[in-house]
């Protein structure tokens, strides 16, 4: 069998067993832990298409995760960000050149071309490409910008095709300058989650934001799942995590000028006080990947120095050594929230020395960890590794799909 036929046969098991081990907080329909697309399947296809999510489901995701901005008309759309220059071919489109402007979002100046100064028709005209590089560009420029509704009806589609259920994870991205520039996103998405049919308990969607703010209006319109997520801006030499701005606390924080929370970073969620308070509005967290075990740069090849490592002439995760998992995760599920670690890669510089460039081995820390889920960018591989922690716990000679 040649290696494009192993790989297809694969994604064709991936997308029609994805066995269900163990219910998923208060799910008792879903798998666990849950593979969530990160942003499609953006290892291989550029972010935040039809393609690359009907990939990612193929590949055996339970979810797959648009992120929400707002074109000028207040249409949502899936992208990363609201400006919309490293996502799209915008840039070869002679006659949007004179809307390229320096816009402040999040406090930061940003230059390039933004979601919110397009129609939805115009939108319709650009095409996808790859943010990231190191990865395949061969499909830059294929693609269109899907709107939230037709990730939906994708996901609807799927869940039919292949008899199983697959649900979206939708996150409003920046809601406070949304809210700022006349185009706030809460009550635009519960009014397409309510025409999806989706806006009830036990829908297939959680809804996730950095902005406490956002998931607290949320929590007045919505029954749905929300999930907390918690950043940082990188991680010190020791492990331990550092808060430089934008990346120190969530925006609407900022915004608000109150002291109390200008005192606050975003590590502030991770403490026993702030998980009390995250409950009180959202039923999980999702941390970035330190949060639940973290690295730090040792001088492990005996020069002196703690630094590249391995020799590469790169400073990065390969040259990083893992210390032991906190306690975050005990913590979070003592009041009942959900852990959804992002996001896990499977390029070897991503990863840490540890893992001795196997990507299946990190997923199974984490899943060791007791983590409920994560936003995978390799949905096969996360598939894969999944199946291996279920075998690892299983009495018999192999995991049965359903069991």
């Amino acid at each position: 069998m040649t290696l494009r036929k192993l790989l297809a046969a694969l994604v064709l098991a991936a997308a029609t067993l994805a066995p269900a081990a163990t219910a998923s907080a208060g799910q008792s329909h879903e798998n666990h832990p849950l593979i969530i697309g990160h942003r499609g399947a953006a290892g291989y296809l550029p972010d935040h298409t039809l393609a690359g999510y009907a990939l990612a489901i193929r590949m055996g995701a339970d979810y797959i995760e648009p992120d929400l901005v707002a074109t000028k008309d207040g249409h949502l759309i899936a992208r990363h960000e609201p400006d919309i220059s490293g996502t799209t071919n915008v840039a070869d489109h002679p006659e949007f050149a004179d809307r390229k402007r320096t816009e402040t979002i999040d406090g930061a100046e940003v230059t390039g071309w933004f979601a919110s100064d397009f129609t939805l028709k115009e939108i319709k005209t650009l095409r996808a490409i790859q943010p990231l590089a190191g990865r395949p560009t061969q499909f830059n420029g294929r693609f269109k910008i899907p709107t939230l509704e037709e990730v939906i009806a994708l996901a609807k589609r799927y869940s039919k095709r292949y008899h199983r259920r697959i649900g979206i994870y939708p996150e409003t991205k920046h809601p406070t300058y949304h809210r700022s520039i006349g185009l706030p996103l809460e009550k635009r998405l519960v009014r397409i989650l309510d025409n999806a049919g989706w806006n009830r308990k036990g829908a297939p969607v959680i809804i996730q934001s950095f902005e406490p703010g956002s998931l607290k209006r949320l929590n007045k319109l919505t029954p749905l799942r929300l999930v907390q997520l918690i950043d940082a801006n990188d991680v010190n030499p020791d492990g331990s995590l550092d808060y430089t701005a934008p990346y120190d606390r969530p925006y609407d924080w900022t915004a608000s000028g109150k002291p109390k929370l200008l005192a606050r970073t975003f590590g502030y969620l991770t403490t026993d006080a702030g998980l009390d308070e995250v409950a009180s509005y959202a039923d999980g967290i999702g941390p970035w990947k330190p949060y639940i075990i973290s690295s730090a740069l040792v001088d492990t090849n005996g020069d002196g120095t703690a630094g590249d490592e391995n020799g590469d002439g790169a400073v990065n995760e390969a040259d990083r050594t893992l210390l032991e998992p906190t306690d975050l995760v005990s913590r979070a599920h003592a009041r009942g929230l959900i852990v959804h670690p992002y996001t896990f890669r499977n390029e070897g510089f991503r990863l840490v020395s540890d893992y001795e460039g196997n990507p299946i081995n990190e997923y199974l820390r984490f899943f060791e960890a007791g983590v409920d889920g994560l936003f995978s960018d390799f949905a096969d591989t996360a598939f894969v590794a999944r199946d291996l922690f279920w075998l690892e716990s299983s009495p018999g000679e192999e995991v049965e799909p359903g069991s």
